[in-house]
């Protein structure tokens, strides 16, 4: 007799997310055969739990990768513990139908998790019969409902309000224009001061590289234009150049700090891959979005195993768009635009799309201009916006700092898509011309990303450059400005990526011929890793691409490895070191500045 659980993660989606607009729940199905016949069984009882409790849009998605499959269930904003019931008896129910002996023992495993996790319905333990659990589910749904947030939520969409929700607060309104309630104590709906609340312009920025540097431009568009910008990216989240908080807040919990900080009147929110497939997106309201590329990263992680569902998972910013929104996305990446088709069948509509490119004269720009498509790209070495039927001249590319003289092609695209969703903002043309022109030119405009040094005739740059194609683009730059000089570099992955995705990391280095490689413990990613594993990885694949042992040393931190690298380059070296800890990086451009 099994007792062993079939799925390994079982979590509440709080927003649209990669399998539909609604909130719901998903699990990740592992060590269980997936068969036409096991999916139709899961589905059909998912349809008549739902049927039983009112839910109105019921969907069932299930999503089959390389290591098992995932099942995801829509269901109401105030039943979502609940969803993660049903889909977990919905599973083991079919699974007994399917093998009795093999799965006799799941009913206990699913009473031994209640009891393990200690959750409050403990007391109404699980079971697989039908009728009972059925009537079990009648009892949770009582405990879980939130009739007046319902009704709030509701009318907040009749006025047109966004809303944002978590385990404890309801947001109905945006920044300036928001009020939060506590769930234990929401008003009615008359009592709500709906004349007081109001929208923001928001924008979501998602994608594999360049989100960051895509917040900040917009967040530098936003207060020329005479807003005050709430952000959150990687590094933090920020009020203009206030810092709320420190860390990684590319998540939600990221996006609803920003929503909810009463002086914040526009909002640029860096949207991560890991947040979408944890929770969901936090707004259910922006508008515009972003995806400014689709790269090999984090493959293996709840069922993403290739490029394809990379793009999948960025479009889910789609559904967060409201009717006029723009979709905002990369002409460049084959991806995005082999995607495009699927989002009507995915959502039930598509929104307007907006299209630029790094690529100078892009042909496929001409040709999304002349379908009505708002644009922008390089042209005769300048940087055009076209926007209602408009055209804008930004600028000359060779005049914005962050292009470095026009070699950072990565950072162009990222400039282009930002133009175009502050367009969408409604920001007039000249205001974003006017940014470009001189953001980049100080350090403080974009921490860690492409930031500049000359210390004793080095050239050092920093970038955070974590995949492979963020790295070829920094690699590019520095090799552009090596002249004959010699290269170093720093390299370093986090611990949650494929011994394959580490080995590419190496594949990409080793292109540039670089003069030195220091492999770096990235101390504050190890993510389940050992002390050392992730640099020895890198070091065996240079070596079996030709490296010698002495042009290979390691750092046991980010730091030490930038000391090692600095104490090796002479004048005329450049040092290209992608800094991943923001402590570290702190701690090296105080060295710098110093020097």
């Amino acid at each position: 007799m099994s007792a062993a659980l079939p799925f390994e993660d079982s979590r509440r989606l709080m927003g649209s997310n990669l399998y539909f607009a609604e909130t719901g729940a998903v699990l990740e199905l592992v060590g269980a055969p997936i068969d036409d016949d096991l999916i139709a069984a899961w589905r059909a009882r998912v349809m008549r739990a739902g049927a039983h409790l009112g839910w109105v849009n019921r969907r069932a998605v299930a999503r089959r990768h390389a290591a098992g499959a995932a099942l995801a269930i829509a269901a109401p904003c105030d039943q979502l513990f609940l969803a993660t019931e049903v889909n977990e008896w919905a599973l083991c129910a079919a699974l007994i139908e399917g093998d009795p002996k093999r799965w006799s023992g799941l009913e206990y495993a699913l009473v031994a998790a209640v009891d393990n996790d200690a959750a409050p319905n403990a007391s109404i333990p699980p079971v697989i019969e039908e009728s009972a659990a059925l009537a079990r589910f009648e009892r949770l749904a009582v405990l879980e409902a939130r009739p007046q947030l319902r009704a709030l939520l509701a009318a907040a969409a009749t006025h047109g309000l966004p809303h944002v929700l978590d385990e404890s607060v309801l947001t109905l309104g945006a920044g300036a224009g928001g009020r939060e309630y506590s769930l234990t104590a929401l008003p009615d709906v008359a009592r709500v001061p709906w004349g007081e609340l109001r929208d923001i312009p928001t924008a979501i920025v998602t994608g594999s590289n360049g989100k960051t540097t895509t917040v900040r431009l917009l967040a530098a568009c936003a207060r020329s234009h005479g807003w005050h910008a709430g952000y959150n990216c990687t590094d933090g989240v920020f009020l203009d150049d206030e810092a709320l908080a420190s860390g990684d807040y590319s998540g939600p919990a990221g996006a609803r700090m920003v929503m909810r900080e009463r002086r914040t009147e526009a909002a640029i929110l860096e949207t991560a891959r890991g947040g979408i497939l944890r929770r969901g997106i936090a707004v259910a309201r922006a508008s515009t979005a972003v995806i400014t590329n689709v790269s090999s990263d984090h493959f293996g992680e709840y069922g993403i195993d290739d490029l394809a569902g990379v793009a999948e998972v960025k479009f889910a910013v789609a559904a967060a768009l409201e009717p006029s929104g723009l979709l905002v996305l990369n002409a460049d990446d084959p991806q995005l635009r082999a995607r495009v088709e699927e989002l009507v069948p995915r959502f039930g509509s598509a929104p307007r799309l907006g299209w630029f490119a790094a690529t100078p004269d892009q042909p496929l720009l001409a040709e999304y201009r002349l379908r009505g498509a708002p644009t922008c790209g390089v042209h005769s070495g300048r940087l055009q916006l076209t926007y209602g039927s408009v055209e804008y001249d930004l600028g000359p590319i060779l005049g914005m700092p962050l292009s470095m003289g026009g070699v950072a092609a990565y950072n162009i695209a990222n400039m282009a898509g930002a133009a175009l969703a502050a367009a969408a903002l409604g920001i007039a043309p000249a205001t974003i011309a006017a940014v470009l022109a001189r953001f980049g030119a100080d350090l403080k405009d974009n921490p860690g990303r492409m930031m500049q040094f000359e210390v004793g005739g080095v050239r050092v740059l920093i970038d955070y450059a974590h995949n492979p194609d963020g790295l070829r683009g920094f690699l590019n730059v520095a090799a552009h400005l090596r002249g004959a000089g010699r290269l170093g570099v720093l390299l370093g992955q986090a611990g949650n990526r494929k011994d394959e995705d580490v080995e590419k990391l190496a594949q990409v280095a080793a292109e540039f011929k670089p003069d030195l490689v220091v492999l770096k413990e990235d101390e504050a990613h190890l993510r389940g890793r050992a002390p050392g594993e992730v640099p020895r990885i890198i070091r065996a694949e240079l070596k079996r691409l030709g490296f010698q042992d002495a042009a290979l040393p390691i750092g046991n931190s980010e730091i030490e490895a930038a000391r090692y690298a600095l104490d090796w380059a002479r004048p005329g070296d450049v040092l290209a070191l992608p800094m991943h800890s923001s402590s570290a990086r702190a701690a090296l451009i105080a060295m710098l500045q110093k020097h």
